[in-house]
């Protein structure tokens, strides 16, 4: 007798089928931003404005956040080091622990938590109490002035928040080694910067753009697309920070796999 699979049941099936149904649906709103974006109106101040809210707002969060890695990466790191007689590479795995991957990820989700959260209720909001339909209305181009602007910020402005997270976290390593062990900053940077290479700074930096696209058209998807009332809203916000963060280290594990592919790693 040949054995049958049993059909899954209807519930999981209803959730596959919406789940798809959302990815497609995502990936069309994707799509039109690059249709769109190169085209008129150009929402030039609103760009800035938005560039404003993603970075000059961001500032302080990101410094923190930052100068807390450095510091508590030294700590944590220089006892281990010293069991293998090696606290002297303690500035260079530093500086590759924070350029090459934390800084511009724990940057990014940071972001995305801040970002995410309030582009997805900001955008809900509007939908809900229909003043993207009135703009539809009077035909004057909402996905421009709404999405376009906030994902083109977000782009620009990522690679340089996660440019300053990484200074801050090597100050705060380096203030750490000054504290516990009165370190040389010439020895440091010396150290820090050994086997780092551009490719690695260039490539390492600039993939934090992709994880802000992937943010801010998560978010204004989610905004774009509610439809209900304010509880409606609430989750389209906390389901854009959650799919955020998802998308990001799965595009972390891609960029970093091409990257190798291409550049190769320190030791080649």
């Amino acid at each position: 007798m040949s054995e049958t699979t049993e059909p899954l049941p209807l519930e999981q099936r209803s959730i596959i089928l919406s789940f798809a149904n959302r990815a497609g649906d995502l990936a069309l709103f994707a799509i039109e931003f690059f249709k769109r974006f190169w085209r008129r109106p150009f929402e030039i101040r609103e760009l800035f404005n938005q560039m404003d809210e993603v970075g000059a707002k961001s500032f302080i969060l990101t410094s923190v956040t930052g100068f807390s890695i450095g510091v508590v990466l030294a700590m944590q790191s220089r006892g281990t080091l010293i069991r293998f007689g090696a606290e002297a590479v303690l500035p260079n795995m530093l500086a590759l622990s924070v350029f090459k991957e934390i800084g511009p990820v724990i940057t990014s989700l940071v972001l995305a938590g801040r970002l995410g959260a309030g582009i997805g209720a900001e955008i809900g909001s509007m939908r809900v109490t229909e003043q993207i339909d009135a703009l539809e209305v009077a035909a004057l181009k909402p996905f421009h002035y709404l999405v376009i602007t906030r994902v083109l910020a977000c782009v620009i402005v990522f690679p340089i928040l996660t440019v300053w997270t990484d200074t801050l976290a090597m100050i705060g390593g380096y203030l750490e080694s000054v504290l516990a062990v009165g370190m040389d900053y010439r020895i440091f940077l010396n150290s820090a910067f050994e086997t780092i290479r551009i490719s690695d700074l260039v490539v390492d930096t600039m993939k934090t753009s992709i994880f802000g696209f992937i943010v801010a058209i998560v978010s204004c998807y989610m905004g774009y697309t509610v439809r209900g009332g304010t509880r409606e809203v609430g989750q389209a916000a906390m389901q854009a920070v959650v799919l955020s963060a998802l998308l990001i280290f799965i595009s972390d594990v891609i960029v970093v796999r091409l990257s190798l592919m291409i550049f190769g790693d320190i030791s080649g």
